[in-house]
């Protein structure tokens, strides 16, 4: 009788193993998703719904963009994406911070993450430009939110997987999505501040998209927070360069966004050079490693 019971106290209900205790989404793509300890009380704490509320705010912000858009509002509807990628990058370290972080929590997020930095950009930018070459402009619209939603599942599905070359060396493979956004914009940021009618060119604008679109779903190896070590002789003209750089944003919010999306450009080149030099080191220790039996043998 006392067996039995045991056995019934250690049974554990149909698909238990499905969902986490605690529910919150991934700090970052380049950090793991790691199940918070089960919750004996029952319920959800309140600390352990804090993220999930962030990154549903994330998620109605950029919905809200497009009806902004849909009223001819543009700087109040990207402004309400980039909104959305400040509430992204906030809701995984909360759950960090609380020790919240699920798989639940990682799949929110991405779909979110679709939504917010995929679908939204992808129509603000049609209806903003687009629409006037409505054939091929259409399809790049499409391609921006489907390769946004493929590289997120890709994401996901790796989230177990242990070889994952550029994420140990502390790179991510492809442009993040709320970065995909932020650059898809850029002929905007241009446009609101010059007026010039280039950047909201129709056939400029789809070819713009379409590279940023492709950027998103490459294996190429990007710069992360991980692989940014400054020297700490630089830290502290670094941290009065940020802080002058957020007052840019405040004052010329336009221009400071467009040279970050471009000092972003310019660093990928960067960012591949310093990886090559990581895989290079790395071949050259497997290379020592293999051939050290071979020689004590002899």
């Amino acid at each position: 009788m006392n067996d039995n019971s045991a056995q019934r106290r250690g049974r554990k209900l149909p698909g238990a193993r499905f969902f986490p205790a605690r529910l919150g989404p991934k700090a970052a793509e380049d950090e793991d998703v790691v199940a918070a300890p089960r919750n004996l009380g029952g319920g959800l704490s309140l600390r352990a719904m804090l993220p999930n509320a962030i990154t549903a705010a994330a998620l109605c912000s950029g919905l809200t963009g497009i009806r902004f858009a849909t009223e001819g509002q543009w700087g109040y509807a990207i402004g309400l994406v980039l909104l959305a990628g400040v509430l992204d990058a906030m809701d995984g370290r909360v759950a960090r911070m609380l020790n919240a972080q699920s798989r639940f929590g990682a799949e929110l997020d991405s779909l979110a993450d679709s939504l917010s930095f995929g679908v939204a950009p992808a129509l603000i930018l049609f209806m903003w430009s687009l629409q006037d070459w409505p054939r091929f402009g259409w399809f790049a619209a499409l391609a921006f939110a489907i390769c946004c939603a493929l590289r997120l599942a890709r994401f996901n599905a790796r989230i177990d997987v242990d070889e994952q070359p550029h994420k140990s060396a502390g790179f991510l493979t492809g442009v993040p999505a709320p970065v995909g956004a932020g650059l898809a914009f850029t002929p905007f940021y241009l446009w609101q501040e010059t007026g010039i009618a280039l950047f909201r060119d129709p056939v400029l604008m789809t070819v713009w998209l379409t590279v940023i679109a492709i950027l998103m779903i490459s294996n190429m190896a990007t710069l992360s927070w991980g692989s940014l070590r400054p020297r700490r002789s630089i830290r502290l003209p670094l941290i009065a360069f940020t802080a002058l750089a957020f007052a840019a944003l405040l004052v010329e919010p336009w221009w400071t966004m467009a040279a970050i999306s471009i000092f972003y450009l310019v660093l990928m080149p960067y960012g591949l050079v310093k990886y090559g030099r990581i895989k290079r080191r790395r071949a050259l220790d497997r290379h020592a490693n293999a051939s050290e039996p071979s020689e004590l043998s002899v």
